[in-house]
């Protein structure tokens, strides 16, 4: 059975590793280190999960998606006030998101687009 499974390639580490990151990415706003957390529980290997994260952040532009994410979580935040630029990093630390997107994100004020 499961190298029926295979032959269908239902049973792809490589493929299934490419979808969820990409999908975690661009449908929940997650972060590379969010994603490659979530695909080693998954039991991915550091090889497919480094060749997929390179792959979704080729195509999803990292601090873009960082801005959108706190643009709409933070409506109307004041990233000036200390307790607001906290929590904003924080967030974006849980969503998977490195230090150095975050610091260079909330460094300059937040501006709509």
């Amino acid at each position: 059975m499961t190298e029926k499974l295979r032959s269908l390639h239902y049973l792809n580490d490589e493929t299934f590793a490419r979808g969820w990151a990409l999908g975690r990415a661009q449908g929940r706003g997650y972060g590379p280190k969010r994603i490659e957390q979530e695909l080693k529980s998954k039991g991915i290997g550091p090889s497919l999960i480094r060749d997929a994260l390179r792959e979704t952040f080729d195509e999803v532009d990292e601090a873009a998606q960082a801005k959108r994410l706190l643009t709409k979580h933070f409506k109307g935040g004041d990233f000036t006030e200390p307790k607001t630029l906290r929590r904003a990093a924080a967030f974006l630390q849980r969503r998977g998101y490195s230090s150095k997107v975050v610091l260079n994100l909330l460094r300059y004020p937040i501006e709509d687009d």
